[in-house]
């Protein structure tokens, strides 16, 4: 039998937390106690309130929703807007159990933000990615000071029901692995854009343009997935000496690749650092 999770209280269920929510539904793993999620409006509330084992609470229904919620889990994931969380924070504060443990999911905050509010809580920032949306996530997890490995192995078996989770070093290893699995969604968003401008030069209409640029990427990725092999050997299996392939990737190359990927993931790194300075 499935281990169970203890109870789970998802404090704001946008787009990301909702699809945790929902991965964790969906995964059948049982949960001690039961999720509670909390949103401003009965509209954001209703649909919610239909998944399994979820008590969806509508704040401008039950001013203390928020309270109701934290009180109710022992892992309370923290999804509302970065510039909420400092009242947040304050509210569910005093009412935490003494083994709670609390889960950012707040880009640009920093585990001491969080820390400075909650004390000896232990705090946990998680960084996930859209992908989790279609349980293909990858998810970064960095311990707070006072997180045990207990608690950081409960909040993975978590974020797992959505994707992979990968444990990083406190705040830094938070920016870094924004820089790749964060970000990297719109990276490849951005080669696919490319690559259905690239068939449209060679004379395809838009439609088929964008049909053979994605599937082709998703075709390759499928593969990459199923075969287990590094991309680095699949490409070569494709690229034959002198053939066209070869004339692409040598033309990709001639543009310096590994110094642009690097300079773009250094400026998406700076900019991390920049947003937990401002916040």
């Amino acid at each position: 039998m499935t281990e169970a999770l203890p109870s789970v209280a998802f404090i704001g269920a946008g787009s990301m937390g909702g699809a945790i929510l929902r991965g964790l539904v969906a995964s059948g793993i049982p949960v001690d106690g039961g999720i509670h999620v909390t949103n401003r409006t009965s509209a954001k509330a209703a649909p919610l309130a239909e998944l399994e084992g979820v008590t969806s609470i509508a704040l401008e229904d039950t001013a203390d929703g928020n309270v109701q919620a934290a009180r109710a889990a022992r892992v309370i994931l923290v999804g509302v807007k970065p510039y909420m969380i400092a009242d947040l924070l304050d509210e569910i504060g005093p009412h935490l159990r003494d083994d709670a443990i609390v889960v950012s999911l707040a880009a640009g905050i920093t585990i001491a933000q969080f820390e400075d509010r909650l004390g000896a809580t232990s705090v946990i920032r998680s960084m996930p990615n859209t992908p989790s949306t279609v349980r293909k996530g990858v998810t970064g997890l960095a311990a707070g000071t006072h997180a045990s490995t207990d608690d950081m192995a409960i909040v993975k078996r978590l974020f797992e029901t959505v994707g992979d989770a990968v444990e990083v070093d406190g705040d830094d290893g938070i920016d870094a692995i924004s820089t790749i699995s964060g970000s990297g969604p719109a990276y490849v968003f951005l080669f696919i854009e490319k690559l259905i401008e690239a068939a449209k030069h060679q004379g395809f209409d838009d439609e088929t343009a964008r049909l053979i640029a994605e599937r082709t990427f998703i075709g390759a990725t499928a593969f990459l997935e199923a075969s287990g092999q590094h991309p680095a050997d699949l490409r070569r299996g494709v690229t034959s000496p002198k053939g066209t392939t070869h004339e692409a990737i040598e033309t990709f190359q001639a543009a310096d690749l590994d110094a642009l990927f690097a300079k773009a993931t250094d400026a998406a790194y700076a900019r991390a650092k920049e947003l937990a300075a401002e916040g």
